[in-house]
């Protein structure tokens, strides 16, 4: 018989003889008795099984049944009792429930504050400890994909819980960790997880829409317990990226923006070549932002005008008209393997500074 039945039985024995209800202190006790079930793991309705059992195996030596004389005795004994077993019941859902809100509110928090740690770099100390609660293996290789939306992703949102149901039935929650943070839906998986990044991209856009804004980024696999910093920045410029170049997938990786970034790493110089390249550009008829629009094309098309042409919706000759007005406004040649390549990387540098230019 576990430790508190017997505390319950005198209760009913008492309560079978005065007729009495439950007490303050026999209600707090029950309530206190739900509460360490739930801290212990113990399914709430063994709990009440357990005790409602009790009542059936004690009733016919309880003292008021024993000593009942007549039928009236004995249902004013039973209502006695079995309202004292209503009652019981409530209190043990009451205390069991409000602890296992409480061990849910304080699971979530501890959640929130490894999270913040494990995207922060802070703590890295106790993180590897801490990060097998969540199935992660700090010590090994992680990666870390960040999506965008035109709506900010929340911790409690339906989307992030949508997600994260997802990938724990695809891949297990136990290698899976996908939260929100700063308005981002971030994903952290370990490196060798085949086709989680993919399959957390396809989530996305199930749950955000196929027609809505939305974008993926994903870092590079990094080792230790700093690494899911690294790769979650890597994630997060690579959707800054993607951005200002106005890229068409909804799937990018920092591995293959990499070149951007070394352009960006001398962001002063690049500027320079920018104003000394394209700034004649702003002379021309309409503004600088169709010769751009054309020159992004062209080079997107391998320099060839009648792919150009196709790819913007105009004719050749006005792909043709476009080219020799940058020649004639810049001086370089778009068909000139050398020149193009400094216009190309000017064009690159317009967009990832995002380089003002006047409505066309």
């Amino acid at each position: 018989m576990p430790a508190e039945l017997p505390l319950f039985v005198q209760a009913l024995r008492e309560i079978s003889l005065a007729g009495r209800t439950l007490s303050a202190k026999e209600r707090h006790d029950l309530h206190n008795i739900g509460a360490d079930a739930a801290e212990r793991g113990v399914p709430l309705r063994e709990l009440i099984e357990g005790h409602l059992a009790e009542i059936w195996r004690s009733w016919a030596t309880l003292p008021g049944v024993d000593a009942a004389t007549n039928t009236a005795a004995l249902k004013r004994t039973g209502e006695a009792v079995f309202r004292a077993a209503e009652d019981a019941v409530g209190e043990l859902a009451k205390g069991y429930e409000e602890t296992q809100r409480w061990t849910v509110r304080r699971d979530e928090s501890l959640r929130r504050e490894f999270i913040d740690d494990l995207l922060t770099g802070r703590d890295l100390g106790q993180l590897a400890e801490r990060a097998e609660r969540y199935g992660l293996q700090l010590a090994g290789t992680n990666v870390v994909a960040a999506a965008c939306s035109s709506q900010p992703f929340l911790d409690s949102g339906a989307a992030t819980t949508s997600v994260q149901a997802a990938m724990s039935l695809r891949f297990s929650s136990r290698h899976v960790l996908v939260t929100a943070r700063e308005g981002l839906l971030v994903c952290v998986v370990p490196h060798d997880l085949t086709g989680a990044p993919e399959e957390f991209a396809r989530q996305v856009g199930e749950i955000v829409g196929r027609n809505s804004a939305w974008r993926v980024g994903l870092g590079q696999p990094q080792s230790g317990p700093g690494g899911a910093v690294r790769s979650f920045e890597q994630a997060r410029n690579a959707l800054d990226l993607a951005e200002r170049l106005d890229l068409d997938q909804r799937f990018v990786k920092a591995a293959d923006l990499l070149v951007y970034q070394v352009l960006l790493r001398d962001s002063a110089a690049l500027g320079e070549l920018v104003t000394a390249v394209l700034e004649p550009l702003r002379g021309a008829r309409g503004g600088a932002e169709r010769l751009l629009d054309t020159l992004e094309a062209y080079f997107a098309c391998g320099r060839i005008t009648t792919a150009t042409s196709k790819a913007l919706g105009i004719g050749v000759r006005t792909v043709t008209y476009r080219l020799n007005r940058v020649r004639e406004l810049t001086g370089y040649r778009a068909d000139d393997p050398a020149q193009a390549f400094t216009l190309q990387v000017a064009v690159l540098g317009a967009r990832l500074l995002g380089w003002q230019r006047p409505a066309p």
